[in-house]
């Protein structure tokens, strides 16, 4: 697997998004689920709309079994994923079992590499430089978690990673970067 790069910049996220919105409401969620949640791209792939909406609302949890380790993970919804999976399924007529991202081909959902095309091509329009990826989304989760004061040992958990200088290495932590930290306990 050939390393890539989480999307370090704000406002390159933000124009990312522009141009998914524009292009499609469908990439617009997969990239703002995957960096909201930090879920494997094979995973976002595999959802059905039942995973996350339960009849009447979207549901405030996503609780997947990890294809890789068999285990059971949970995922807050945060507000900007609703908001997009409100606009997207408010746009499209889908059954609970239809998959989340389906393909406009036929009842699949999009490809890895469809995945992968979506992701690159609006990361170079927006002229992102390093190498982007599937991985990008779930590393841009783990370098913006980390950056607004998440826990390491917690993204260690997310990531299934035994240390944390794993964990820090894969969501482009260098070791060397100075950073301020506000302890704003503010009582």
């Amino acid at each position: 697997m050939e390393y890539v790069d989480p999307i370090k910049d704000i406002e390159s996220i933000n124009t990312i998004k522009e141009i998914l919105r524009k292009q499609s409401q469908r990439d617009l969620l997969l990239f703002v689920f995957g960096i909201n949640t930090g879920i494997r791209v094979s995973d976002l792939l595999s959802l059905k709309v039942g995973d996350i909406w339960d009849g009447t609302e979207i549901r405030e949890f996503l609780y997947l079994n990890d294809t890789i380790n068999e285990e059971a993970s949970v995922y807050y919804i945060n507000s900007a994923i609703q908001i997009e999976l409100k606009n997207y399924l408010g746009s499209y007529e889908l059954n609970e079992g239809d998959y989340l991202f389906k393909s406009k081909k036929n009842n699949q959902p999009i490809t890895r590499q469809q995945a992968y095309r979506i992701i690159n091509k609006a990361a170079k329009e927006v002229g992102i430089p390093g190498k982007i990826g599937t991985h990008t989304l779930r590393k841009t989760f783990g370098y913006h978690a980390y950056r607004k004061g998440i826990a390491i040992s917690i993204l260690m958990e997310i990531y299934h990673h035994h240390s944390p200088s794993e964990t820090l290495r894969y969501i482009g932590i260098n070791k060397d970067e100075k950073r301020l930290i506000k302890v704003d306990v503010n009582l």
